[in-house]
């Protein structure tokens, strides 16, 4: 599990880019850091609050933590930074990253186990 924060945040990019393409926000390096920044900042809360609690981030506990803490952390920063969180966007954040988050562990899991 030590690749574990990196598929994270390649999932956080994922919603990242595909959000901004369907909402025609244009997929600049600048634009896409700008809207990536504040939910990289709460991945990276969630993982730290992980590892102090002696956690790997390989359960499903862990994933829906760390969604929760990404969104979370994330709809702060972007009010502090004065950008938006509408109730859907916060909705959309949440299941989003709880669906990729914990399906890839349990992808995951399912592969090393018929290995």
């Amino acid at each position: 599990m030590k690749r574990a924060p990196f598929i994270d945040f390649f999932f956080v990019l994922l919603f990242v880019v595909i959000g901004r393409k369907n909402h025609q926000h244009g997929e600049s390096v600048a634009g896409v850091i700008s809207t990536l920044w504040p939910f990289a900042l709460g991945l990276a809360v969630g993982w730290l609050v992980l590892w102090r609690r002696g956690r790997t981030g390989a359960s499903v506990a862990d994933a829906g933590f760390l969604a929760g803490m990404t969104t979370l952390v994330g709809m702060v920063a972007r009010v502090v930074a004065g950008q938006g969180t509408a109730v859907a966007f916060i909705i959309v954040t949440l299941l989003f990253l709880n669906l990729f988050f914990t399906g890839w562990r349990m992808l995951s899991r399912r592969v090393t186990r018929s290995s």
